[in-house]
């Protein structure tokens, strides 16, 4: 906490090239050098798919690696091992090298960069007196700072729980004695930090006079949207049951929410999405229109692809977002550094290893049975449903239309350009992964629980296709917050207030429209009446569509965790899928795989995970707290 933040080198790394810096005498004296101070913060942040060649960001009951990936944090964290955050060198949280000058995302890291970057925004605001501009100019910095400070805070707290809030530059050499807050009364100093934000920040900076030197670069640039959103969801953590009633076993206050913190959830996240409905903003919700939704792509009359949110690819390396991507940390976009860290490692980890199928490293990201059964029929009701119409003989039939563009199931035509496969890989461009598909279905180089994942990379990035070569300039980035997580955050917080009809005061819409506009989007099928009209079946429902929704983009875990769910089964389990194949493999190239006969289908147990109490926040790192005694460590991690 008490590293000293340099002024002798502050780089714009967002419009200006990596040698441009400004001294400590000519840091703050105006707007231009003041930005230059500002914008490293925005270098710093953490990019989660790409600080290592295989890195880890899922750790709820939703992945799982192939048994060769077993080091890694996801298998550490089933292990109930949540030191290895910061032993580990290979998550956001914690890389191994931390550099605020560096572009290659390889070297940031939370941890390792927010006491940095919260002490960088204590000094800014300390010296925004002596900028020499306009008060929207000084309105401008003074946004950017707050929000910063507020969002390294809050997202160490969404790991470690309250923290001391710095809100003042420390003296080096002055004795630390800041006690740990807790989360509600750090929350409480976040929002003050989110709000001043809102109030001094534009919507979109390329309607501002700052903003105009940047004109079609400011997209990344803090805005009111990103700081209501935050604001929201603050409280809404604040308010989840976790924080309420503290960390405990059994699960049975799941349901209950602080309604107050709630309340004040709604409001911020109803303002934000009534200047979106309204046509103010920048933002929509991408449209899911494809002609080919296997192979992600977009129908004619589209103008917008759900799946440039994660990925873009023969775009010239376009930054993914779309329209929808709120709040993201700058990746190159002339295929630098972070164009090759797509193309070279967050590519490689989703398919099968077997005959090399999908180069590099052997490392897989395996969607659990568990995630994919929380994907719903088309009708829009649960699997589990009696009125939901699955059928184990066709398991994969009716499915919500996200299944289809998320999750790679037995039979799916993996590899399209068969010919440029060699004969020991051919007989793997379409996938058996049925309980007799012999390594297909290994723990080590294929599918451990019988599914594939292509939502965040696509299957065609494998030695066939080439989707990861140069030539078609793939890019992948993961948003920090889109905006179908804002619907889907304004439904909890209404629903923890008043059930299905609740909504805000100053939004139309109640938390059952949200949740629907999200599933109307894709065309699945709107909540059922029985599900509206029970508060905790509606709870239940809105949990399964932000699973289903942002599934993989590393949400998961911190939901379980604050709603107290992450030591209750089913949620401390994970399983596989087992059945048998009834037809032959010419059916698989001649008709759509999902309908497809299978027999026997069943689950398979493969994870256990055996938690407690103290596996409700991740501890902080031994060295950290002997620090001083007003700074301890996490309960049971002593």
């Amino acid at each position: 906490m008490v590293i000293g933040c340099g002024m002798t080198s502050c780089q714009d790394y967002l419009d200006k090239s990596p040698e441009a810096t400004v001294n400590k005498e000519d840091a703050f004296k105006d707007f231009r050098n003041f930005q230059g101070f500002v914008e490293e913060i925005y270098n710093c942040i953490p990019d989660k798919e790409k600080c290592n060649y295989c890195t880890s960001w899922n750790w709820g009951d939703d992945e799982l690696f192939n048994s060769l990936g077993n080091a890694h944090m996801t298998n550490q964290v089933d292990l109930g091992n949540f030191r290895n955050w910061y032993s580990n060198g290979q998550t956001w949280l914690m890389t191994s090298t931390n550099d605020p000058r560096s572009t290659n995302s390889f070297n940031h890291s939370l941890w390792g960069h927010a006491w940095y970057c919260i002490r960088k925004c204590n000094i800014g605001l300390a010296n925004l007196d002596k900028m020499v501009g306009t008060e929207d100019e000084r309105n401008l910095i003074a946004g950017q700072l707050y929000f910063f400070r507020a969002w390294w805070h809050f997202e160490m707290m969404t790991y470690w729980g309250g923290l001391p809030y710095i809100d003042q530059v420390l003296d080096a050499t002055q004795e630390l004695t800041l006690p740990r807050l807790s989360y509600q009364e750090c929350a409480d100093k976040a929002a003050e930090d989110f709000r001043r934000a809102a109030d001094l920040l534009p919507i979109d900076w390329d309607d501002t006079n700052a903003g105009q030197a940047t004109v079609g670069r400011n997209q990344l640039r803090i805005n009111k949207i990103m700081a209501l959103g935050y604001l929201g969801k603050n409280y809404l953590w604040a308010g989840s049951p976790l924080m309420k009633n503290g960390a405990q076993l059994g699960g049975s206050q799941t349901y209950n929410y602080d309604e107050e913190y709630c309340h004040k959830s709604a409001e911020a996240f109803g303002e934000l999405l009534a200047l979106v409905e309204g046509g103010q903003t920048q933002y929509a919700l991408a449209e899911f229109n494809y002609s080919n939704v296997y192979d992600h792509e977009k129908a004619a009359g589209a103008t917008t692809c759900y799946s440039d949110i994660f990925y873009t690819r023969r775009q010239n390396w376009q930054v993914p977002g779309s329209v929808e991507a709120i709040f993201r940390g700058p990746s190159g976009s002339d295929g630098g550094a972070d164009g090759n860290n797509s193309n070279w490692n967050m590519s490689k980890l989703w398919g099968p290893k077997v005959a090399s199928l999908v180069e590099h490293d052997v490392i897989i990201h395996l969607p659990t049975a568990n995630l994919v059964e929380m994907y719903g029929m088309s009708n829009g009701l649960p699997l589990d449903d009696p009125n939901s119409g699955f059928d184990p003989t066709h398991p994969f039939k009716n499915r919500d239309p996200r299944f289809y563009h998320d999750i790679v199931f037995d039979g799916f035509h993996y590899v399209l350009a068969e010919d440029k496969l060699n004969d020991a890989q051919k007989p793997y461009a379409y996938l058996n992964l049925s309980s007799g598909g012999g390594d297909m279905r290994s723990d080590d180089m294929g599918s451990r629980t019988g599914y594939f994942f292509q939502k965040l990379v696509p299957h065609t990035c494998n030695v066939g296709d080439k989707e990861y070569d140069w030539g078609s300039a793939l890019h992948t980035y993961l948003p920090y917050m889109r905006l179908a997580d804002i619907y889907l955050m304004y439904a909890e917080a209404c629903a923890a207030t008043g059930g299905a009809s609740a909504k805000s005061s100053n939004f139309g819409k109640t938390a059952l429209d949200a949740i629907n506009t999200i599933r109307n989007r894709c065309g699945a099928g709107e909540v059922a009446d029985s599900y509206a009209a029970d508060r905790n079946k509606f709870m239940d429902e809105i949990r399964r569509e932000r699973a289903v929704e942002l599934s993989m983009e590393g949400f998961r875990f911190n939901d379980l965790q604050r709603w107290l769910l992450l030591t209750e089964s089913p949620y401390n389990e994970k399983y596989a899928v087992e059945f048998d194949r009834l037809e032959d493999d010419n059916f698989y190239r001649n008709n759509d795989p999902a309908e497809a006969r299978v027999a026997n289908y069943r689950h398979k147990l493969l994870v256990k995970r055996v938690f407690g109490t103290k596996h409700y926040w991740f501890p902080l790192p031994d060295d950290d707290v002997y620090l001083y005694p007003e700074f301890p460590q996490n309960p049971g991690w002593e």
